[in-house]
């Protein structure tokens, strides 16, 4: 049973961000979910990137898609830059995975230390208010993104949810061909600006953003006021 749903199981992010932040919209993941279920697959939600309120919209990226996975699989930001990692399931699938895979071993798994870390990180997270926070500073942030795409014909696109945003360039809205060109070097740009970016996706032409949870509106100030002159800049090689 376990081996033949996790062959048939799917993993997905609600937003992609190795691949160039492709936030999925709509009814995507219940669609997807719907049809894995009837052939008796799993549905496996990763939220190592987007998840612990990242998006804004609540604690998990997959909420904003009105569904529930059978399996979570979450990292990074759950020990701020300790390392620590955890995957979250169903009783059901727990139990089918004790009876065919009885032993599971880990050196460091469950030691108090990380254990600590991560309950601070949730202490944090909710006394702080950093979902909302996340979901407001990231509206201020697409929307200035949004105003640089109409001044700068290079920005092909602007998407994203909250704090996890991508920016796209091309050499023609008409064709959407890909501009890594002008991608590298803005990012060269902020870099120089002790600001630090990322180019991601198949063809390297997407910027993604995904400041630390504590980004605020001065800080989007600072980066429009930043990134702005490094388009332009870019613009004129």
């Amino acid at each position: 049973w376990y081996q033949r749903r996790v062959r048939e199981a799917v993993v997905s992010t609600q937003s992609t961000g190795s691949s160039g932040i492709n936030a999925e919209y709509g009814d995507y993941l219940k669609t997807v979910y719907s049809v894995v279920r009837k052939a008796g697959g799993l549905c496996i939600a990763d939220e190592v990137q987007v998840g612990f309120g990242r998006c804004g919209t609540g604690m998990w990226a997959f909420q904003t898609q009105g569904v529930v996975p059978d399996i979570v699989t979450i990292g990074k930001p759950m020990g701020n830059g300790h390392p620590m990692a955890g995957v979250i399931t169903t009783r059901e699938v727990a139990e089918r995975y004790r009876k065919n895979r009885p032993e599971y071993f880990n050196t460091y798994g469950g030691n108090p230390v990380s254990m600590a870390v991560g309950l601070a990180v949730l202490d944090v997270i909710e006394e702080e208010g950093l979902v909302e926070h996340a979901r407001t500073t990231g509206d201020v942030f697409l929307r200035e993104l949004q105003l640089l795409k109409e001044k700068h014909e290079s920005i092909g696109d602007v998407r994203g949810f909250g704090l996890f945003l991508g920016i796209e360039f091309v050499k023609s809205r008409v064709t959407r061909d890909p501009d890594e060109r002008t991608a590298v070097a803005v990012k060269a740009e902020m870099y120089q600006n002790r600001i630090i970016v990322s180019t991601e996706g198949r063809h390297n032409n997407i910027i993604k953003l995904k400041p630390p949870m504590t980004f605020d509106k001065e800080n989007v100030a600072h980066f429009i006021k930043h990134f702005d002159r490094a388009v332009s800049n870019a613009a004129g090689q």
